[in-house]
This record gives C-alpha cells, sequence and structure tokens, in this order.
C-alpha cells in the first residue's frame, strides 16, 4: 500500500496553503480546458479567480467541488494530495461550493434551506424543528443578516440575501475553504455590495474564500489576492499588493487584444448616423479581412 503523497514543503517551513493546486490540467477528449493552471487558497484570505467566458473558471470549480477529476498536475488539500471521486467527498474535506444557482428550494421555509440535506433527527422519523428553527437564527445573527421570520419561503428573499444564507449554511457545517460562483453577476448594485460584505465575514471568521467573478471592480473590493484565466491557462497571478485596479481592469479587458482591436477600428467612425433611405436592402459591404495564406 503506498503511502499518501504530501505537498511538498517551502523554504522556512511547510506550506500554509488549505487548497493548492500545482500545473493542474484537464481535457475532454482533445479539448484542452486547463492547462498547467496553479494557485493557492489559504485561511483568512479571498482568492479572485477572474475570466471571460470559455476562460475555463467553470471547469477549476468542478475540479476543486469533486464534480470533475483533473488529469494533469497535483491537487493538494490540507498538505495531501487529493483527487476527488464525487461533491460529497469535496465536501468532507471541508470545501464547500456555493454555485450561482445556489440549490435552494425557493418554496421551502429559510430554516429549512439552511438544514437542507442535514436535517437535525428528532425519534425515529421526525425533525426536531425547534433545534432546527434556533440555530438557523443563531447562525444567521452571527454573520450579521436579520430575518425576522425564518417560516417565510426563501424564494420571497433578495438574492444577495440567499447568497448570503449560503454562505452562512456552508461555514456552519464546518467548511475550511468556500467556492463562490459568480455571486454578484445578476445582482444590482446594492445587493452586490451585500454579498462582498459577507464574503469578507466569512474571510474574517478564517475561511479560505475563493471567489469566482468577471467583474474586477467587485474582486478589488474584497481580493487579497488575484488570477485570471484566459482560454484555460494563467495569464495574471498577483497579490493585492503587486497589482492595480486598472492593470487588473485592463488584463481582464484583454489587454493586448483590446488595444489590437482598437487599432483595428480606428478609421471607423462611432458618431456616424446612416439614413435607412439612402441603403439598400441586404447590400452590406463584407470588411476587408487578412486570412493567414495557407501552405501546400
Amino acid at each position: 500500500m503506498s503511502a499518501t503523497k504530501t505537498a511538498p514543503t517551502h523554504e522556512g517551513g511547510p506550506t500554509t496553503a488549505i487548497l493548492e493546486m500545482r500545473d493542474c490540467g484537464k481535457s475532454y477528449g482533445n479539448i484542452q480546458a486547463l492547462r498547467g493552471v496553479s494557485m493557492s487558497v489559504r485561511q483568512g484570505k479571498v482568492t479572485c479567480v477572474l475570466g471571460d467566458n470559455g476562460a475555463g473558471k467553470s471547469t477549476l470549480i468542478k475540479i476543486m467541488a469533486g464534480l470533475h477529476d483533473y488529469n494533469a498536475g497535483e491537487m493538494y488539500v490540507n498538505g495531501e494530495e487529493r483527487h476527488f471521486s464525487s461533491p460529497r467527498e469535496s465536501l468532507g474535506s471541508g470545501i464547500a461550493t456555493v454555485y450561482q444557482d445556489l440549490a435552494l428550494a425557493p418554496l421551502m421555509s429559510v430554516w429549512r434551506n439552511f438544514f437542507l440535506g442535514n436535517e437535525v433527527k428528532k425519534g425515529l422519523f421526525g425533525m426536531d424543528i425547534a433545534t432546527m428553527k434556533r440555530v438557523c437564527g443563531e447562525e444567521l445573527t452571527k454573520m450579521g443578516i436579520v430575518i425576522p421570520d425564518l417560516d417565510r419561503p426563501i424564494g420571497s428573499l433578495s438574492g444577495g440575501q440567499k447568497q448570503c444564507i449560503a454562505i452562512a449554511r456552508a461555514i456552519y457545517f464546518g467548511a475550511k475553504v468556500i467556492i463562490l460562483d459568480e455571486p454578484t453577476a445578476a445582482l444590482g448594485v446594492k445587493q452586490s455590495g451585500v454579498v462582498l460584505k459577507y464574503i469578507m465575514k466569512a474571510r474574517d471568521a478564517g475561511l479560505g474564500v475563493v471567489f469566482i467573478t468577471h467583474n474586477p471592480h467587485h474582486a478589488y473590493l474584497v481580493g487579497n489576492h488575484f488570477v485570471i484565466l484566459k482560454l484555460g491557462r494563467v495569464v495574471l497571478d498577483a497579490h493585492r499588493d503587486e497589482v492595480s485596479l486598472d492593470e487588473l481592469t485592463e488584463e481582464m479587458a484583454g489587454g493586448k487584444e483590446l488595444a489590437d482591436l482598437s487599432h483595428e477600428l480606428r478609421a471607423a467612425d462611432p458618431g456616424k448616423v446612416v439614413d435607412p433611405s439612402t441603403v439598400e436592402h441586404g447590400s452590406i459591404d463584407a470588411p476587408t479581412v487578412d486570412l493567414p495564406k495557407v501552405r501546400d
């Protein structure tokens, strides 16, 4: 029986990362979704993972959450190399994932959703409703979430409130790392601010937070470390004191690619207004595109 592989130690002592990925890759047939991705998650810190659609964020989440396994590189949890075969195994290792759809039952009460799948039993077939309501109220209060009526359907709450309840639930059930999948994507400014505040509360509670987002402004408000993915690769890996918001935004927006596009379109007149009566229907001239030459 082979010994469990542990994470290599760094100069000055062992790594303090709860979750660490080293040169991780994931391919689906001929499609390489992630290539050589390295990142670490530490207690009491917020690691922000940014990227546009198709950057590899979803694949990264699925690996950490136990939905898919990586097929290149290494992943360590609490210093031991791990391959998760299921989400339950990931959760059992202290990694909780809060997805964008939250996996809540809209018509069920707040306290039922808080204990969904982890109900407190009473007798052979009953549930200890009084205990669950009390614990739910206490835990939400600790996070600063005030919901006077815990019997109200959770679907009646705002998007920000539902995100915060999902965060509080993960903390209560022993998460050491909490992965938040685009928690502010569908929210307005005020509700996004509520969620960002609770991300910081989770950090202050000693959790390692992975904040997946495409919004550099939200990331910079709470992040300690920033990783930007592009086409499955890490294109930026920087601590907060190594990158400014402008640099983060520029890299997220495309950097050189955006500059090249601006150069291509510099002859265009963005303020031009065309009179429809002067345009013949269907007479659109295709733009000239320089295609690479194909060698025989």
